[in-house]
């Protein structure tokens, strides 16, 4: 529903601007643009799953997409293949594009606001911004991530994962006021300000899924060691162990 109202609404700018052709050429370049962002997501999936990491959907957002994963694989080298996957498929098709329309982007004649060679400019432009922007260290995108892996090399999984979302906690701030700033980008401003919080929450969750993680095994190991004492001992009236007690994240 959110991409056709996207769809709409570049289709009426189009259209308020050069009427049917404009709005029938900006319909494409957004259309082809979403494509480049499944192509994205695709890097991430095919490469995933050659580590056995299942990819249920990809979904599709007016901010992007997002491959959904089983499961996000520990090896850091898995990882950084991975998440490196998705820009590098943006940088590809810069490396397609660009020849196409060099000359056109150092040419002293204008290109026509609609048409095939803007569209191509307008592709080979956007798939750059979104290779780049994808890079920027904050987590949970992939310049996050990225930064996650190649910290897991050197310290435990969750301790890597703390330490990219304090970077990416100070990192957002930073981008969102230099958008709203600099570049006049409100939007992109709140959307760092999601991420802040994105990262942090992601966080909390995998905190959680290592303490539950710990609790289960503590759990097994003291009721494998009552049962093989009470297997040794079978007329020790011994009580069982006491119950482990959770905690969530703090």
């Amino acid at each position: 529903m959110s991409f056709l109202l996207l769809l709409a609404y570049f289709g009426w700018e189009g259209w308020q601007e050069a009427g049917a052709t404009g709005a029938l050429w900006s319909l494409l370049v957004v259309t082809l643009f979403f494509g480049c962002v499944v192509l994205h997501e695709l890097g991430h999936s095919l490469t995933a799953r050659r580590y056995g990491v299942q990819v249920p959907r990809i979904l599709l957002m007016p901010i992007g997409g997002m491959a959904e994963f089983d499961r996000i694989p520990r090896q850091p080298a898995a990882e950084l293949l991975i998440t490196i996957a998705g820009p590098a498929m943006n940088f590809v098709l810069v490396a397609v594009l660009l020849p196409l329309v060099w000359h056109d982007l150092w040419s002293e004649q204008s290109v026509p606001a609609y048409g095939s060679q803007m569209t191509l400019i307008q592709l080979a432009l956007g798939n750059l911004v979104m290779g780049t922007f994808n890079l920027l260290p904050v987590f949970p995108m992939d310049g996050g991530r990225i930064l996650r892996a190649l910290l897991a090399r050197k310290m435990d999984y969750l301790k890597a994962t703390r330490r990219a979302v304090v970077i990416g906690k100070i990192a957002a701030p930073l981008l969102a006021l230099a958008a709203a700033y600099f570049l006049h980008w409100y939007l992109l401003s709140a959307l760092f300000i999601f991420i802040f919080f994105a990262g942090d929450a992601e966080y909390r969750m995998l905190l959680r899924r290592e303490r539950e993680a710990a609790y289960w095994t503590e759990w097994t190991q003291r009721m494998a060691t009552a049962q093989a004492a009470a297997a040794a001992n079978p007329d020790d009236p011994s009580p069982p162990p006491p119950p482990l007690i959770f905690h969530g994240p703090n």
